[in-house]
């Protein structure tokens, strides 16, 4: 049985959210003021569109109106996916983040920056850019050497038609 209300709300709204294809990744209850925010954050595989966002926003909206699982107060529903510089905790974010520049944080220390060029169920495969004309090098990471990992943003990379072009 669940106990906090963020539980209560995933098992409530999870449902919904698969139904529609997407991942429910995380549910948060923030107090703004005097009113309470309900954030939901939604992914895919593929990601998540503003219409595909926009129907499941209305769908969860519609279950909690046929619930008390906000209470009786005010709140505001925010559906959203995770964004740019996404946490990766999770198997599938790995997975999705292939390809991505993504800053380590190691369990034995230290930090690394590199590139998921392959993902699967033990580790990943990357690849760390080289440094002042250097070439990049190959490296394996196994998920327990990882203790933080998130996605970072890259302002002049080039997507993969231009550089096959």
């Amino acid at each position: 049985m669940s106990t906090t209300q963020s539980e209560r709300l995933r098992e409530l709204l999870e449902p919904l959210v698969t139904s529609t294809g997407l991942d429910l990744e995380e549910i948060a209850v923030d107090s703004v003021g005097r009113k309470r925010v309900l954030r939901v954050v939604v992914d895919s595989d593929t990601g998540a569109d503003l219409g595909k966002i926009a129907d499941v926003s209305r769908e969860l909206s519609a279950k909690l109106d046929e619930t008390d699982a906000m209470g009786q107060g005010e709140y505001t529903l925010e559906v959203g996916t995770p964004g740019a510089e996404r946490l990766l905790t999770e198997h599938r974010h790995y997975v999705r983040a292939t390809g991505r520049l993504v800053k380590f944080q190691l369990a034995e220390g230290g930090e690394l920056v590199a590139r998921i060029l392959k993902v699967d169920d033990e580790g990943l495969d990357t690849e760390v850019p080289g440094v002042k004309g250097r070439k990049a090098t190959a490296r394996r990471l196994a998920f327990e050497d990882i203790d933080r990992a998130r996605v970072q943003v890259e302002f002049s990379r080039k997507d993969k038609n231009e550089e096959e072009a």
